[in-house]
């Protein structure tokens, strides 16, 4: 199986082989369900995740480019910050990235010093502290400008490193679990974290094509449908194209499960997260991929998914957060 035009696009080979698609048979069990995990959390760099797959083409386009900085923004918990400057040091390129604090005065002391901020640390990142991401895009222009005025040679990685470009990232994803599957199984449904939505659409676009009958589910993170819908259709409709293809499959969202808000661990999320641990000796996340396993979880108790069959639950790391909420968690 394949996306003959995903090959045009340059990509730096930083995760090499396929990650693993692995059958959980004590979750099985508990669930009566098959269940499967992708471990994108185990891709090969920085603790691992998913964004390193975004960054093998927005880092090849940046070197093209020859930029000699990368310039990104997130929580100061971020995954994708933590992941592009592993990226940038790898490749001998400064990094910059502009933080927020969305948890204003109900972070844990963890949260300013351990988990991915120290690792920041390590990585030789420069910090550019932000009260708010209100307008991530013209901020990061902002930092493009000033470091252009010093001399560099600035490439602004988006958010979440989620544009048509990183996305295509996902469409491999799924190549990837298409692959692994064909001939094994028929798989029901796949549930991934949807935040930024690259992941997310990069998945619609490249199991649309690969396994048509397969149920694609994005577990909210951060936003209610109604806000996070657009966001998803729109990266969809600019992925198609640029692999010159239709994006007609629908988009499903569940939003039930990010409650309080982004970047605050629930009840649900934490549960989920100790039974991972338990039963299959897995790390997930209080952000991310906690609170789409508690969806997944949910969902079959609540018989939401369309059809049986095995389920695949896309890893998209994050389990160095673990350590800076704690004792929160």
């Amino acid at each position: 199986m394949s996306l003959h035009n995903l090959h045009q696009f340059p990509r730096l080979e930083l995760i090499g082989l396929p990650t693993a698609l692995e059958y959980l048979p004590r979750l099985s069990d508990y669930l009566g369900r098959d269940i499967f995990i992708k471990r994108d959390d185990a891709t090969p760099l920085a603790m691992g995740g998913n964004k390193l797959r975004k960054l093998e083409f927005l880092a090849a386009d940046a070197l093209r480019e020859g930029a000699d900085v990368l310039v990104t923004a997130g929580a100061i918990q971020s995954n994708h910050v933590r992941q592009t400057a592993a990226v940038a040091a790898k490749l001998g390129l400064k990094c910059v990235a502009l933080l927020e604090n969305p948890l204003g005065d109900a972070a844990v002391a963890n949260y300013h010093s351990n988990g991915n901020r120290l690792l920041l640390d390590l990585f030789d990142t420069e910090i550019v502290p932000v009260d708010v991401l209100d307008a991530p895009d013209r901020q990061l222009e902002e930092q493009a400008t000033r470091l252009e005025a010093q001399g560099f040679r600035p490439y602004v990685v988006p958010v979440g490193g989620s544009n048509a470009l990183g996305a295509l990232g996902y469409v491999e994803c799924a190549q990837e679990i298409a692959s692994q599957s064909e001939g094994v199984l028929d798989i029901a449904a796949v549930v991934v974290a949807s935040g930024s939505a690259g992941t997310h659409a990069g998945l619609a676009v490249g199991l649309e094509q690969l396994l048509p009958d397969t149920e694609l589910v994005g577990v909210t993170v951060s936003r209610k449908v109604a806000d996070q819908l657009p966001k998803v259709q729109q990266l969809q409709q600019a992925l198609a194209e640029k692999l010159e293809l239709k994006a007609r499959a629908p988009i499903t969202l569940w939003d039930d499960y990010f409650s309080p808000q982004y970047g605050v661990p629930n009840e649900e999320g934490m549960e989920a997260v100790k039974l991972l641990a338990r039963l299959e000796g897995i790390l997930l996340d209080p952000v991310y991929t906690g609170k789409a396993m508690a969806g997944l979880i949910d969902g079959l108790s609540q018989k939401r998914f369309r059809r049986e069959g095995p389920i695949v639950f896309v890893h998209t790391g994050g389990a160095p957060a673990l350590f800076a909420y704690h004792p929160s968690v």
